[in-house]
């Protein structure tokens, strides 16, 4: 079975998509900006992410010729992205700033340090795979 990929620049339109929004909801305050990465990335759990769609229209070689991204790798870190951007939003609606604050300044550094070219949703998902394979062989 080969694996399932996403091709470098696709993934890193989204993790800028991510870093913007959350960096104009901070300078702002305006939490519907939130809205465009979460909703996005919603839909990607559906087969159509409308933020990678574009950019994978724009990729000028064939698809294969990027880095590759791996994709349930990049699933991991849309839940983690999914949740930071709900609970930044929620905080701003219900009227607990600094709820939406901190969870927009997490996934903007988060973001910010992925498009660097470390992902610590890519370090955390590891740590979670290490974990897992230690309590099975515990189990054993």
């Amino acid at each position: 079975m080969p694996i399932r990929s996403i091709p470098r620049p696709v993934v890193r339109a989204n993790q800028a998509t991510i870093f913007i929004a959350s960096v104009l909801t901070i300078i702002t305050g305006q939490a519907w900006i939130l809205l465009i990465p979460f909703i996005a990335n919603i839909l990607g759990f559906v087969g159509f992410n409308p933020i990678m769609r574009i950019a994978a229209m724009c990729l000028t070689k064939p698809k294969s010729s990027y880095i590759p991204e791996d994709v349930d790798q990049q699933r991991f870190n849309s839940y983690i992205a999914i949740a930071c951007l709900a609970l930044s939003f929620i905080g701003f609606t219900v009227g607990i700033s600094a709820v939406g604050y901190a969870f927009s300044a997490m996934v903007a550094i988060a973001s910010g340090i992925a498009l660097c070219g470390f992902c610590i949703g890519c370090f955390l998902h590891f740590q979670l795979k290490q974990w897992q394979y230690r309590r099975s062989l515990l189990k054993q």
